[in-house]
Formats: C-alpha cells, structure tokens, sequence
C-alpha cells in the first residue's frame, strides 16, 4: 500500500480508527497483523500503555508501509516529538489543543482531536485538525449530538464518536451524521487474545460493509 495516499482515501475505505489501549510490545505485532488482514488502515497505541513508543515504532518498521501508525493521548509537545522520531504519521489526543494539533501538521503528521462541544470542533478544525474525535462519547445521548453536531459541522468533516462504539450501533452513528469511529474495548481489551481481536475486527467489518450495501439499496442504485 503506498501510504501517500491521504487521511481521506484511508477513511474512506474503511472510517474506524483502531485504538490498542494498554498493549504490550511483545504482541502488538500480533494482533495488529489481524486487524490489518481484517481491513483496518488506520492504527494507534495509546501513550497510557506499556512502553508505547517501543511498540508504535515496532509498528512502524512492520506495517508502516501498509496502515498509518500513530499514538493515541497525546499531551505535550514533548510527547509529540518522541512520536515524530518514531516516523508514525498520526497523533490523536482526547482533548482540543490547537498548537499541538499545529505542531502535528507542520511536522507532516495527520491530527485527531477529541472535542466535547461545537467550538472545540470548530477551533480544531480551524487548526488543521484531518479529522475530530467526539471524546467521551458515552457520556451524552450521542445519537442526538452526532445529529446536532452534524448540522453546523462542515458536512465533509469525519466527525468520529469515540467510546461505546459497537457493530450493533454504527449504522445508527451513521445514519444521524457520524461518519468514522475511533474503537476503543469493543474491539481491544487490554490482555485479550489475537482470536479476540481478529472476531471482533471482523464484527466492525462485517458492520461497514452491510450499511454500505443498505446505503446503496435505499439510494436505488
């Protein structure tokens, strides 16, 4: 896969963010190379896990040519440097810090931000944010801020729920505006096995796939 391909494109193909949250190194390959398989492009290592620049580097050198790498809770800029010299290509944190999301895009890196209201979204997209992150989403009645959210958000935003994501649910995100997801212990809990992670992969798959074929049959093409 030729990773100059952009933020876009990959999300596109399939718009979920696979979030690896307390993996070890010694089976991030692992269980990577199962997501990959089952159609994910786009993967993170939160920095609250063991050793996770050793493992995003792993990563890197493994499928960097196949998915973009990234770290997850990024903080400081400090955070952000150690993942630059990782060459990972994507830094996603749980809040809204415009310079950081800054320093990521000048640093060639694509940024996705949390955000809890509308003019955190605005003052991420504002800087350069490639996509924006609706962190904690369990704790609203999501269904309807996705909905509300949608309606002034630029329509070509990926305006991505994050947390409480299941298969069973995506097509309702969807449909009300949502359009990726960051997946968090729905599809990886910290020590779950590889058959764990590659159902589950498959499960969030297999939900893409059928609200494409629904989309299609209801437009009549």
């Amino acid at each position: 896969m030729n990773m100059t391909h952009s933020f876009d494109a990959l999300m596109q193909e399939f718009p979920m963010v696979a979030i690896l949250r307390g993996i070890r190194k010694d089976e991030v390959v692992e269980h990577t190379r199962v997501l990959i398989d089952a159609g994910f492009r786009l993967i993170e290592v939160p920095l609250n896990s063991p050793e996770p620049f050793v493992s995003i580097r792993l990563l890197q050198e493994t499928f960097g040519d196949q998915a973009v790498i990234g770290a997850g809770t990024v903080l400081t800029m400090a955070q952000l440097t150690e993942l630059v010299a990782t060459g990972a290509k994507l830094m996603v944190c749980p809040h809204t810090d415009p310079e950081l999301i800054k320093a990521a895009k000048v640093a060639g890196l694509f940024a996705m931000p949390g955000f809890f209201t509308a003019s955190e979204a605005f003052a991420a997209l504002h800087a350069g944010a490639d996509a924006v992150k609706l962190f904690p989403a369990e704790a609203l009645p999501t269904i309807n801020v996705v909905k509300a959210l949608g309606a002034v958000i630029p329509a070509d935003t990926w305006l991505c729920p994050v947390g409480g994501v299941t298969p069973n649910n995506v097509a309702d995100y969807l449909k009300v505006g949502a359009r990726g997801f960051g997946l968090g212990s729905a599809l990886y809990k910290k020590g779950q096995s590889v058959e764990t992670t590659k159902a589950n992969a498959s499960a969030f798959m297999a939900a893409w796939k059928a609200y494409q074929a629904s989309s299609i049959e209801f437009s009549g093409e």
